[in-house]
């Protein structure tokens, strides 16, 4: 990333070859941007993707490192096995937590401060596992439904009751595909695993209101089921691209609201957070667009902070909580922002 200014257009940065527009400018800023606040690389030594960030009770940033297998051949470079990476605000470096990931995308701590994980296809786990960050040991919570592998478990969320909300669709790999459908599954406290949303086209990000009423849902159909196993010219069908809003029962079921941001025919979101107010901040990966955008409950816009092709994002902790993490492209950025992120209460 790199930026240029001048005494007419202010501060203009450059990211991945894009020119974008100063951030105080952007539609809607000011009352969720900082003052002053730019956007900053804190770390560039991805692989190929990085993916699902989030922060641990103590403010370290987690982010997984996905490396695709199919790119690693075209690069005629050895196949790395997925990493999990932990970056300290407080010093500025990154070190690796965990390699093999198992494939891990996306990352979220729970109540009790352990770490969770969606360890995808393309050699991964496809499956759901817990680490206890105290012994580091890690135990496997969801692999199998109805007696048949995941296909590729992405993105979770957890309520304050415990339970773990996550997408299982298939982006890469060549694995077979053993579920019937794209699905919303959730893992209650108990062990047991429920499919609950079989509606929300190729699921993706999930989050779960602050509130505790809503689960949102991204749909992000981009036509194939590996994209690996297809030439580069194959000419795809999208489906749907959009942001969808569930409603969220006491029980943890959950019915369909509301298409609250329909983004076709452009590329729809991938992941998302909330902060204490409900507000979304979506990594938004369309073409035209690339970036977070902040939506009130209801969906409307309420800013657009520009980026490379995002992933995910994730507020940090303590100090950093009203920081903003965003893993897009090989890389993890910040931005400071006037609104607080909404975290689970600790465990009693």
């Amino acid at each position: 990333m790199t930026g240029t200014c001048s005494p007419r257009r202010g501060c203009l940065l450059v990211v991945a070859g894009l020119l974008l527009p100063p951030l105080a400018a952007a539609r809607g800023q000011g009352p969720i941007v900082a003052p002053g606040a730019q956007l900053e690389k804190v770390f560039d030594g991805g692989m190929v993707l990085t993916e699902g960030v989030a922060a641990a009770p103590d403010g370290k940033i987690y982010f997984s490192d996905i490396t695709f297998t199919h790119i690693a051949r075209q690069q005629k470079r050895p196949v790395e096995a997925g990493h999990i990476w932990v970056f300290d605000p407080a010093t500025g470096g990154t070190t690796i937590f965990r390699s093999p990931s198992g494939m891990s995308n996306g990352l979220k701590f729970d109540a009790r401060g352990d770490l969770i994980a969606c360890e995808g296809a393309d050699l991964g786990g496809r499956r759901v596992i817990r680490t206890d960050m105290k012994t580091g040991k890690s135990y496997i919570l969801a692999s199998h439904f109805d007696g048949r592998r995941l296909n590729s478990p992405n993105d979770l969320t957890i309520d304050e009751q415990g339970r773990i909300y996550f997408s299982d669709p298939r982006y890469v790999g060549d694995e077979p595909i053993e579920q019937p459908v794209a699905a919303v599954y959730r893992i209650d406290p108990d062990g047991s695993l429920h499919r609950i949303i079989t509606d929300a086209g190729k699921c993706n990000g999930v989050c779960v209101s602050p509130d505790q009423k809503t689960l949102y849902v991204v749909s992000n159909d981009n036509g194939s089921t590996s994209l690996s196993l297809l030439p580069p010219d194959a000419p795809l069908l999208k489906g749907r691209m959009a942001l969808l809003a569930y409603d969220l029962a006491p029980d943890g079921s959950a019915r369909f609201r509301k298409v609250l941001v329909d983004y076709a025919p452009q590329d729809g979101p991938d992941g998302l957070v909330c902060d204490v107010e409900g507000n979304l901040y979506v990594a938004v990966r369309a073409q035209n667009r690339p970036g977070i955008c902040v939506y009130s409950p209801e969906g409307k816009e309420l800013a657009y902070i520009p980026t490379e092709m995002p992933t995910n994002v994730g507020f940090g902790r303590g100090p950093e909580n009203q920081t903003l993490y965003i893993t897009a492209g090989k890389g993890l950025y910040r931005i400071r922002l006037t609104k607080r992120g909404y975290h689970l209460p600790p465990a009693r």
